[in-house]
């Protein structure tokens, strides 16, 4: 069993790729029960000179997109699902929460735990956290849809 990933590592799981693949390593992998991962925040972010000029903040829906894949490493790591054949959609969100901004120099530390599985349906829990502070936090459902 896998225990951690590398960025590489990460690549061969995900269909992500820059800008958009959010997460950079998993620190820890529970295949169907938990992962954790990180992300480094960098001034270089294709985002912060829009969001916002002069006080780069990292917008709340990447921060919860980055969970999200954190949670789809998860999710393919934990089955027989063969991401040439399938992609994992969200399918809705609830009890998100934004707690602080999120800003260059940080380290987000995510942890997501499987809450629910059926079929070709999970639910899960995140959150997010800098500096061991809550930055984040949300329910995440998601389904299994074959690749077009």
């Amino acid at each position: 069993m896998e225990t951690s990933l590398d960025i590489q590592q990460i690549m061969n799981v995900l269909p992500h790729r820059y800008p958009f693949l959010l997460i950079d390593r998993v620190v820890s992998l529970e295949p169907k029960k938990r992962i954790v991962a990180i992300k480094n925040v960098t001034i270089n972010e294709p985002f912060f000179p829009g969001h916002f000029p002069g006080t780069p903040v990292m917008p709340g829906v990447l921060i919860l997109e980055a969970m999200g894949q954190a949670g789809g490493v998860l999710a393919f790591k934990s089955g027989s699902l063969d991401k040439d054949k399938v992609l994992i959609y969200f399918t809705g969100m609830d009890k998100v929460r934004f707690r602080k901004p999120v800003v260059p120099g940080d380290q987000i530390v995510f942890t997501v735990e499987v809450l629910k599985t059926r079929a070709r349906v999970v639910k899960m829990a995140g959150v997010a956290t800098v500096n061991d502070q809550k930055v984040a936090e949300a329910e995440m459902m998601a389904a299994v849809g074959d690749r077009p």
